[in-house]
């Protein structure tokens, strides 16, 4: 059995969470598992009787044959997963993807910003993302209201390509408004996800979420956001991961704009203009 096959069953199976998963997974080293390979794996007998179970499992086999007829199984020992993904603190095991598995491999850069950004969002991220496109990266954001919505409608008005990363399985819709972006990403685009299809959009699981797009991409920008937000976790786990952070900067009386004066406060790059200088970056942790 293949490894990537192996893990979706055992994803599949109840009690297996990505703690659990890791810990099966960080002991295998080959394409192929075989019974015998999980019975000579140094773990305790719980995990090894669980992957027995999962191997063994042709209800889970049958589910995830028709997961796969779905949409695309990504493994972190498959080729097709993008490298800079692999280097971050507690990277997805599986992802699910549906377009273009391309993008994967190209230069990425995510936009992310406030669900109830104002015009100002708009006009920069309208005038920004065509030269974004022309220098050849792949915008990526979370298919959220807002900001998110914006990037990737810019990307695709633009014949750029986008990647959303989204905070449930493939086969909702969320917010159910996104619908029709959705769409048009998979064709145009790649839509992105850790979680199995059928899982639904919950409130803890965006933060988890935040983290592939930040380790997806070379570069965050952040735009309008308040000083407590999730483009503001994204910003951060970009840092974490060293990756490039710069900020559209505000005026002081916008709470919107809060979030990414405090990031240039700290050492993030500013926009100034809409040519995306990347020689003018330096990181905030070079910043005292």
């Amino acid at each position: 059995m293949k490894i990537t096959d192996f893990l979706l069953r055992l994803k599949l199976q109840k009690g297996i969470g990505y703690v659990k998963l890791l810990q099966i997974a960080g002991q295998l080293d080959t394409d192929e598992v075989t019974l015998e390979l999980i019975n000579h794996l140094p773990l305790p007998e719980a995990l090894l009787t669980a992957s027995r179970n999962a191997f063994n499992d042709q209800k889970a086999a049958k589910m995830a044959e028709c997961i796969s007829k779905q949409c695309t199984v990504i493994s972190f020992f498959d080729e097709l997963y993008p490298e800079k993904l692999r280097q971050i603190y507690q990277p997805p095991l599986i992802l699910f993807a549906r377009g273009d598995l391309s993008l994967l491999q190209q230069e990425i850069i995510t936009i992310v910003g406030s669900r109830l950004a104002s015009d100002y969002s708009r006009t920069v991220i309208n005038k920004l993302v065509p030269n974004l496109i022309k220098k050849k990266f792949v915008i990526a954001s979370g298919l959220a209201k807002g900001v998110d919505s914006m990037a990737h409608i810019a990307a695709l008005n633009n014949n750029g390509k986008t990647i959303a990363v989204v905070g449930n399985g493939l086969n909702h819709y969320y917010p159910m408004q996104n619908h029709v972006i959705q769409e048009e990403i998979i064709k145009k685009g790649l839509l992105l996800s850790e979680y199995l299809p059928d899982t639904p959009p919950r409130p803890f699981r965006f933060p988890e979420r935040n983290r592939i797009l930040a380790g997806l991409s070379k570069s965050v920008i952040v735009t309008e956001a308040k000083e407590r937000s999730g483009s503001l976790i994204t910003a951060n786990l970009a840092l974490q991961e060293n990756r490039n952070v710069y900020a559209v900067p505000g005026p002081i009386t916008s709470q919107l704009s809060a979030g990414p004066n405090r990031l240039i406060e700290a050492g993030a790059s500013p926009i100034v203009d809409f040519e995306f200088k990347e020689d003018k970056f330096f990181t905030l942790s070079e910043a005292k």
